[in-house]
């Protein structure tokens, strides 16, 4: 029942980081002459600095629950999917651990890159979470449909 409960919490913070670091990443792609949809463009005209902090937080929860899981995980799914030679789901799942540590240590720097100003450092950084971010989500629910949490 925690891991549920444990689970679903992961899952909402996901989503809500997915969205955050996805909105604040087109609105730093969009290029200022840009002629797309009116809704593209509204999309990407909201001030992006505003999800910093919030990304901040939701990637740290994420990674802190992830981290409560992980036990249950290791029990009740990793030991099935090796059973069963699946390989390549652990593999992908360790992709996913490292993917979240390298993240968890990029956050110092995505901060100050967003509060010194630093453009460059901005677009590089957002753009590396918000990859690490759509990898484990996706990986995640993938990896879930295969065998999830009982």
């Amino acid at each position: 029942m925690l891991s549920t409960i444990l689970l679903t919490a992961h899952l909402l913070i996901g989503v809500a980081l997915l969205g955050a670091i996805t909105h604040q990443s087109v609105g730093l792609l969009r290029t200022s002459a840009s002629h797309g949809s009116r809704f593209i463009e509204r999309y990407a005209r909201v001030d992006h600095t505003i999800f910093t902090v919030s990304i901040t937080v939701l990637f740290a929860l994420s990674v802190i629950l992830g981290g409560l899981i992980y036990p249950a995980y290791r029990l009740q799914v990793r030991v099935p999917f090796e059973a069963m030679s699946l390989g390549w789901a652990v593999g992908l799942f360790e992709l996913k651990e490292h993917f979240g540590g390298i993240g968890i240590g990029l956050l110092p720097a995505y901060l100050c890159a967003w509060r010194s100003g630093s453009t460059g450092g901005r677009v590089g950084l957002t753009l590396v979470l918000a990859f690490i971010v759509w990898w484990n989500f996706l990986i995640g629910h993938i990896l879930n449909n295969l065998r999830g949490l009982a």
